[in-house]
């Protein structure tokens, strides 16, 4: 009798063993994991640009006439008040002559009659037709001066010769321009939003600009945010300064554009699948991570704005942490867990 029981206990110790053997050596929950992104690597979109000049001034004369030289050529960069073309001045020449006959003349005559008027022999109203005829000469000397300043086209503004619109020979026409200065000291950047994403994008949102042409990637600055929108597409064009003081970004080259989210500043926002954010009974939020040892760890984090399937994280984890975004169901705090 004893016996019996003494190997039922020995039976019953070695099976109970074994239960707590296999249940120390339980498989790993499979998970599927992500790790959590930059912000801006999340962004699905990016935009298409094309690079404007900052200004475009359009140079021309001021009158009619043939022009005789042009002394620049396109992409010469030119100073303010540099010499930019000439006009065949003959005729205004022959203008200036003229009038400088005739101020020639009325000074005479103001010379002479004002002898007669001192000593009492001219009436006040020959007097003042006099001098009104001094001023008369006066005035077209001035204007035929000016138009023979007009036969020579200086720039207003420093920049580079975009276009040059006439040549040598050609017949220039008041406000015709002759030659078009870009200033690209800075750029800007075109591009159109849908009008579903404009709201998102202010003055100070950040961006990146990427330019095929030129293999690099800047930074871009202040936007210009239009507000009306394209009747056709329901686009709004918003500008994006750029600076270029090396003067490698011309006009019309194409740009890639991506922009920040506008969480922060310093680019800190990290991105992950909303499915993967969940909510404790106490209404505070959290996601599953994966630690150094595969466990599983519940961490507490804080949100912003989705994007698109993704939803950005402002706090409780950091870029290239491994986030389980399926699978979490099965999992309790300290889990181990595969991938």
């Amino acid at each position: 009798m004893n016996r019996s029981i003494l190997l039922l206990l020995t039976v019953f110790l070695f099976s109970s063993c074994g239960e707590r053997k296999g249940q120390q050596s339980k498989a790993p929950t499979r998970v599927v994991t992500q790790l959590a992104i930059r912000g801006s690597e999340g962004r699905s979109q990016t935009y298409v640009g094309i690079v404007e000049e900052r200004e475009a001034t359009a140079v021309s004369f001021t009158g009619m006439g043939v022009v005789k030289r042009v002394f620049v050529s396109e992409g010469q960069f030119v100073t303010s008040g540099q010499l930019l073309a000439e006009m065949d001045d003959t005729q205004a020449r022959n203008v200036l002559i003229g009038a400088e006959a005739s101020m020639t003349q009325a000074n005479d005559a103001l010379q002479r009659y004002g002898m007669l008027h001192d000593n009492g022999s001219l009436t006040e109203a020959q007097w003042v037709e006099i001098q009104s005829k001094v001023a008369q000469a006066h005035a077209q000397l001035e204007v035929a001066k000016k138009n023979l300043a007009d036969c020579r086209l200086t720039a207003p503004v420093s920049g580079v010769i975009g276009r040059k619109q006439t040549g040598a020979g050609e017949t220039a026409m008041p406000s015709q321009a002759v030659v078009t200065i870009l200033d690209i000291s800075s750029v800007k950047v075109k591009v159109s939003v849908p009008e579903t994403e404009i709201s998102d994008i202010h003055a100070g949102t950040p961006s990146v600009i990427k330019v095929e042409a030129t293999n690099e990637t800047y930074q871009g600055g202040r936007i210009e945010k239009g507000v009306q929108a394209d009747a056709l597409t329901h686009t709004y064009d918003i500008r994006i300064n750029v600076a270029n003081t090396d003067r490698k970004l011309l006009p019309g080259m194409v740009a890639s554009v991506s922009f920040g989210s506008g969480e922060g500043e310093d680019g800190s926002e990290k991105l992950v699948p909303v499915t993967a954010v969940q909510k404790r009974s106490d209404g505070t939020l959290f996601v599953w991570t994966v630690a150094c040892d595969s466990t599983a760890h519940r961490t507490p984090v804080t949100i912003g704005k989705t994007q698109g399937n993704y939803i950005s994280v402002t706090s409780g984890i950091g870029i290239g942490q491994r986030i389980i975004t399926e699978g979490y169901q099965k999992l309790s705090e300290g889990t181990n867990v595969v991938y």
